[in-house]
């Protein structure tokens, strides 16, 4: 715990006491010329034990984790892919005593890498995490949080990469298995029972990880892109028939953090900016589900317009030129809804300086709080851009001097949406500035409400069930 001053003010001290302030004025004086105060940090100077969070690794068999990717590794190509790059031929398969795989390339796969990156920040050796805000300790007691180490996006991929058709069904999902073994093994330890599992923490950043079990991890801290699926989920179990009611009982930006997808085109430093030839970019799916519908309306505005580049694809091992060219070339990135209410184009277009333009009514972003938004970003209502020509003429509105302000910005911002440490396997010294450490300071925003959860959930005589509510948009 930091140390603490008070501070003590004199100057309401009246003049019959004078005495008496300038005795006061001595001994503190005195005492702080014997104690002086520490040394307010830098920005670079490394995080000290005392600016931290407590962070327990639960013990999970490293065929949950590590194991997976060995796993990955040996299978073979993802039909979901035209061509998929991990799994060209000839392939050299991994030894399998390499402790710490990489992780996919696939860009299905690799845009959830959250999960990969926080838990090898936290099996970094000690004397390498001087700059890491999660202080991970071996003793549960003295825990804040416990992180359960269990690669869940990448189990839901590689069932989807090879069966998809069972992935909804329990029997033969070796998804769902996995799913079902986490839970068992965590429910059964010390920690859950003492916290209900409020203080523990799951990566669970694709839409689909541990579908199958989500209503058991609803006390926890989850950490995910969006809630999108999470509440079709939820509007699919509600009596209500009401498209607009949506039963928030399972996630919520209380006890909740949104991360961001990993990135999957190249940071554009703001000194190598060149000229913008285009307007606006958009590189995706024309065809979506339910808020994503408006990209087929914007699209039936959009397409044929002069100085727009609207484009059908993906940024895999064949489009991926193809988008690093037209967000590098273009003033504005189209962020439209689609099957959920974000996606990795946001941080693709924040690294490559393309001012994002953000369609989502729905959406909830990384680090609210911590980021202004609206400083590099522009922010549309879906009716507004479904109206004939109203997108462009607010887009053209927009000076030069403000979209330079936004890319400046953006320049500023683009470490705090950096995951990868470029160290091998993700063992190594991170970025004090980067993605890991804030999903970490935004865990540490929850602890109050955290505790106060568990102390109501304690008090609780025994036999009495309250509802879980989560009111709280």
């Amino acid at each position: 715990m930091a140390l603490k001053t008070t501070s003590i003010s004199l100057c309401s001290v009246p003049a019959l006491f004078f005495a008496f302030t300038l005795l006061c004025t001595l001994s503190l004086s005195l005492f702080f010329l014997s104690n002086p105060p520490p040394p307010s940090p830098s920005p670079s100077s490394s995080i000290s034990q005392h600016d931290s969070i407590k962070v327990y690794v639960a013990d999970l068999p490293r065929s949950l984790n590590y194991g997976l990717l060995h796993t990955y590794w040996a299978s073979g190509p993802d039909s979901r892919l035209p061509t998929d790059a991990d799994h060209q031929a000839p392939t050299t398969p991994l030894p399998r005593s390499l402790q710490f795989p990489p992780y996919p390339e696939n860009p299905l796969i690799k845009q959830y890498s959250a999960e990969y990156w926080i838990l090898g920040d936290l099996m970094t050796p000690p004397h390498q995490r001087t700059g890491s805000f999660a202080r991970r300790i071996f003793n549960a007691q003295d825990a804040d949080v416990v992180f359960v180490p269990f690669f869940a996006t990448l189990s839901a991929e590689l069932q989807l990469a090879t069966a998809k058709g069972v992935f909804r069904k329990k029997d033969g999902n070796e998804d769902y298995a996995r799913q079902r073994q986490v839970v068992d093994l965590v429910k059964n330890t010390e920690a859950w029972k003492r916290s209900g599992g409020r203080d523990h923490v799951f990566v669970l950043t694709d839409p689909v990880a541990m579908w199958h079990v989500r209503a058991e991890l609803a006390p926890a801290v989850l950490l995910v892109v969006d809630f999108g699926g999470w509440y079709r989920l939820e509007s699919k179990l509600s009596n209500d028939n009401s498209s607009d009611v949506i039963q928030h009982t399972q996630v919520s930006v209380l006890k909740d953090v949104i991360v961001p997808y990993t990135h999957l085109l190249p940071r554009l430093q703001l000194s190598e900016n060149k000229k913008r030839t285009t307007l606006l970019y958009f590189k995706g799916a024309k065809h979506r589900h339910r808020g994503g519908l408006v990209r087929e309306k914007l699209w039936d505005l959009l397409a044929n317009v002069p100085n727009i580049i609207m484009e059908e694809g993906f940024p895999n091992a064949t489009g991926r030129e193809q988008s690093i060219k037209g967000m590098r070339t273009s003033e504005f990135c189209l962020h439209p809804a689609g099957d959920t209410p974000t996606s990795c184009r946001l941080f693709d277009a924040i690294q490559s300086l393309c001012i994002p333009v953000i369609i989502s009514d729905n959406i909830e972003l990384p680090f609210e709080g911590m980021i202004d938004y609206l400083e590099f970003s522009v922010f549309i209502a879906v009716s507004d851009a479904s109206r004939p020509n109203w997108l462009l003429s607010h887009l053209k509105s927009i000076s030069k001097a403000e979209r330079d302000k936004f890319r400046q910005k953006m320049a500023q911002l683009q470490p705090v949406f950096q995951y990868d440490n470029g160290h091998p396997g993700g063992i190594g010294p991170i970025s004090p500035d980067g993605a890991v450490n804030h999903i970490w300071r935004k865990v540490d925003q929850k602890l109050p409400l955290i505790k106060e959860a568990i102390l109501r959930e304690r008090r609780k005589p025994t036999g009495v069930s309250v509802p879980r509510r989560c009111h709280c948009t």
